[in-house]
Order: structure tokens, then C-alpha cells, then sequence
């Protein structure tokens, strides 16, 4: 059912935990499952993510697919992190199961929270990004995408 990367950032997920004064903090939750994911990230002055921490309430995937997101925006400039898409965080996984597609589509959603907070507190414009949702529902054609 889970693949042995899904389990072991389940089993020993990286990045828990807080960033005091964090540069920007995303919170999303999907109101259907219950998961709710935070992510704090630390930027640079180069607008590069120096650091970057999780909190998730939710189940397994949810924990794996935070985990795996902070690892990827890690060290990457701002526009590096806006490429990491749902998808991105499930290949990086090797796939999720059909029903919890949705756990990738709160981390996504979750980067651009944090993003979208930190542009907002530095009046800054990230192109591609807009205002985050507060509650994901499980959007069939996103998931298909």
C-alpha cells in the first residue's frame, strides 16, 4: 500500500517542529479528512529557504508529505519552491495511494501558504503564487493533473 519512502518519512519524519520568527508561515487543512499541515520557512536575503520545519495533525501520508516537502524546498530559491508541485512531492515519495492524493495537495498548498505570508509581510509580488485557501477540499481534477 505505502512505499518504503512514504513509510520511513512517516516512521522518522524530518524537519518537525518550529521556526521562531519564522519569514512565513502556511497553514492549510481540508476540513473532509481532518489533516492539518504548517510550514514554517526561514529565508535569506537572497530569498533563499535557509530552513524550513513542519507541523502536521493528520495521518500517516499527511506526516510523509510534509516531511518530504520541507526536504525539497530546502536551500531553494523562492521561485525554486514554487516548482514543487503535489506531484512532485508524490514521485519524490514513489507514489501515494489514490486516497490520500490529497496529503500532496496540502504540502503543495502548504509551501504557498508560507510563501504567500512572507511576500505579504516583505510587500512582496512571487509571480505565479495567489492568496491561499485556509481549508483544501479533495479536488478531483487537481488530483488527476
Amino acid at each position: 500500500m505505502y512505499s518504503e519512502k512514504v513509510m520511513d518519512h512517516f516512521s522518522n519524519p524530518r524537519n518537525v517542529g518550529e521556526i521562531e520568527n519564522a519569514s512565513g508561515v502556511g497553514t492549510v487543512g481540508n476540513a473532509k479528512c481532518g489533516d492539518i499541515m504548517r510550514i514554517y520557512l526561514d529565508i535569506d536575503e537572497n530569498h533563499v529557504i535557509r530552513d524550513c520545519k513542519f507541523k502536521t495533525f493528520g495521518c500517516g501520508a499527511a506526516v510523509a508529505t510534509s516531511s518530504m516537502a520541507t526536504e525539497l524546498v530546502k536551500g531553494k530559491t523562492i521561485e525554486e519552491a514554487m516548482q514543487v508541485t503535489n506531484r512532485a512531492v508524490m514521485e519524490a515519495l514513489d507514489g501515494l495511494p489514490p486516497v490520500k492524493v490529497h496529503c500532496s495537495l496540502l504540502a503543495e498548498e502548504a509551501i504557498h501558504a508560507a510563501l504567500w505570508d512572507y511576500a505579504q509581510k516583505n510587500h512582496l509580488v512571487i509571480k505565479g503564487l495567489e492568496k491561499p485557501k485556509e481549508d483544501i477540499h479533495e479536488d478531483e481534477r487537481r488530483e488527476e493533473d
